[in-house]
């Protein structure tokens, strides 16, 4: 008879499953709701292993916070790099997957409606939140200046920020629209708006990104 064989978890996949544990009652219960009994319980462990991990509950909604920011834009750079070819279809590939699921989502809206209202109290959210959007406009700026460069137009440092800066507000303001009330908009429609107005914040032809395919459906 074949036994099965025992895995122990590592401290660093315990630590992430107490991330993960945590993320779930915030998710179902808010951030006052998510108790560290709650956490231990939903993570089928003592309170006294969860202090070997965090400090505190503050410090475990922390960890959730940045898992929660950097979850969202490992998938669309994972998205870009899985698209390959032109520079264009890195671009595009990273503005269609931040617009579509998973990084829209009920669950991740509620996440982020909990942990938003922390940054202008908690000094460590902040921090976290500096971080990341930092790391987003980077991918950003990176991506715009090859697509650029590819279509014959070298752009500088401080241009391609400016860009990044403004396509990430228009993708925030749809990802919110995407997340609150998806099943109001087809598949492809939001990416193809988003698509659509990068061309005129780059000043680029109609069509230029717009004219593609999304997600192997013709973008209308």
């Amino acid at each position: 008879m074949n036994r099965r064989s025992f895995h122990r978890a590592t401290e660093a996949e315990r630590r992430q499953d107490l991330i993960a544990a945590t993320l779930d009652c915030i998710a179902e219960t808010g951030l006052q709701g998510a108790t560290v009994r709650q956490i231990a319980m939903r993570a089928g462990v003592t309170g006294g292993l969860i202090r070997h991990y965090f400090a505190g509950k503050d410090e475990m909604v922390q960890a959730a916070y940045r898992e929660t920011m950097t979850g969202m834009t490992s998938i669309a750079i994972g998205a870009a790099e899985a698209a390959g070819g032109s520079a264009k279809n890195r671009f595009r590939s990273f503005i269609v997957a931040n617009l579509t699921p998973p990084v829209t989502d009920s669950r991740t809206l509620s996440l982020w409606g909990a942990f938003i209202s922390q940054i202008r109290v908690d000094p460590e959210f902040a921090a976290i939140h500096r971080e990341n959007y930092q790391a987003f406009i980077a991918a950003l700026e990176m991506l715009i200046g090859a697509f650029l460069k590819e279509e014959g137009r070298i752009e500088t440092a401080d241009d391609c920020r400016r860009h990044a800066i403004a396509i990430n507000g228009l993708v925030d303001g749809l990802w919110l629209e995407a997340s609150l009330a998806g099943d109001m908009f087809a598949e492809s429609e939001l990416p193809g708006i988003a698509l659509g107005s990068i061309e005129s914040i780059l000043d680029l032809p109609a069509g230029t990104l717009s004219d593609s395919r999304i997600n192997g459906k013709e973008n209308i």
